[in-house]
């Protein structure tokens, strides 16, 4: 079944399927896979998503407006000039993702597998990181002012051209940032 705006979908199989610019505004998916597909200028606005993989797709300058994805695997998406504006993320990973310059203010993103992915100048002010795994990812000029921090993995994660006033760190967060910035923990 090919998706459609609305659709309901269980277990189907897409690999390197263009989906450019299509509305797929409420579109249901329960462990389908999406692999190398071309999702841009798509409407996936208000759609959910659980347990799903969309592995290497892209989401350039898509609609994803109050879109939902638990579990779901996004290994190597880019993002780039997409719209994730209320966006719920449960857990799930995302490593390698391009969410560069996004706005992604205040979002949960507990658990969440984020190693290498590409978050220079992303907007995570108030975003609540605990438990997430940031490994090597790369916050170049990234905005983390109220963020928690807490039991985030940080391991290979320079914070110092990030802004992070008023975050939450735990102890092992706090020394590496005092790492980032140059100082000696003994």
């Amino acid at each position: 079944m090919r998706p459609e705006r609305d659709a309901e979908l269980e277990n189907e199989v897409y690999e390197n399927e263009s989906f450019r610019g299509q509305d797929l505004s409420g579109l249901r998916t329960t462990r389908c896979t999406f692999r190398g597909c071309d999702f841009t200028l798509s409407q996936i606005n208000g759609s959910e998503h659980v347990g799903s993989d969309f592995a290497n797709s892209t989401f350039e300058s898509a609609n994803l407006f109050g879109a939902s994805f638990a579990e779901c695997r996004l290994v190597g998406v880019s993002f780039a000039g997409a719209t994730l504006t209320g966006l719920t993320v449960e857990g799930g990973d995302w490593s390698y993702a391009l969410l560069r310059g996004q706005e992604l203010t205040g979002l949960e993103l507990r658990g969440i597998r984020l190693r290498e992915a590409d978050l220079s100048e992303t907007d995570l002010t108030d975003a609540d990181l605990r438990a997430a795994d940031l490994t090597r990812a790369r916050l170049h000029n990234a905005t983390l002012a109220g963020a928690d921090l807490r039991e985030t993995n940080l391991d290979g994660v320079d914070l110092s051209a990030a802004r992070i006033a008023q975050a939450r760190l735990d102890l092992a967060g706090a020394v590496q940032l005092a790492r980032s910035l140059g100082a000696e923990v003994e």
